[in-house]
């Protein structure tokens, strides 16, 4: 692996490990059970996989250069983790769950739709991946490479992430702790949500 490759791995494992709307979700899941927690990881991993195709095909380019299609993803990736967000706040005294888990369809797209609707992961792999490409090297495959590794460094991270909340579940979900957990939880997925939604429309009223 060259030096290139070396660096890029550490850029891209900071990028995935920054605490983030991805983050939270799987945290939410993974207190309900392990699988849930790594479905939730694979949808992420799977949402990461649509940048990846736009960003080969030249597609995030044209979305970095048009505002208003920027910010339409913006809105419709804000709406659904503030959905997310209001959700989790409406029921924070209801019971985790247990460590065996059920269906793993629902966290799956709850973590798929939370990557792929934010036009903000198209943008960084636009603005990071053309850094790590050496002058006179071939650029598709040199960017699909660099895009495969910060999707591995994603699927290893979060499958992390997911394994430690339930190693500690025992202790997280006691009750008064799962309030607290589910409560942070549900704000911080609000807060990316309205984060994710305060830049159109602050151009909106700029507009009007």
């Amino acid at each position: 692996m060259d030096a290139q490759l070396i660096a890029f791995t550490g850029v891209s494992a900071g990028l995935v490990a920054m605490p983030g709307a991805d983050f939270t979700v799987v945290v939410r899941n993974a207190l309900v059970s392990r699988r849930a927690g790594i479905a939730c990881a694979l949808g992420i991993g799977a949402g990461l996989l649509v940048h990846v195709a736009l960003a080969v095909v030249g597609i995030t380019a044209v979305l970095a250069a048009v505002p208003a299609l920027f910010r339409a993803l913006q809105v419709v990736g804000g709406v659904y983790v503030l959905y997310l967000g209001v959700q989790t706040l409406r029921q924070p005294h209801s019971p985790v769950g247990n460590p065996q888990g059920g269906p793993t369809a629902r966290p799956l797209r709850q973590g798929f739709v939370t990557n792929a609707l934010n036009p903000k992961v198209s943008v960084t792999f636009v603005s990071v991946l053309p850094q790590f490409v050496p002058a006179g090297a071939p650029a598709l495959p040199r960017t699909l490479l660099l895009a495969l590794i910060m999707v591995a460094v994603a699927l290893v991270w979060f499958q992390v992430v997911a394994l430690l909340v339930d190693r500690l579940g025992r202790w997280l979900r006691r009750p008064r702790v799962a309030r607290g957990v589910t409560a942070v939880t549900g704000a911080a997925l609000t807060v990316f949500g309205s984060a994710l939604l305060a830049g159109p429309l602050r151009a909106l009223l700029r507009a009007l």
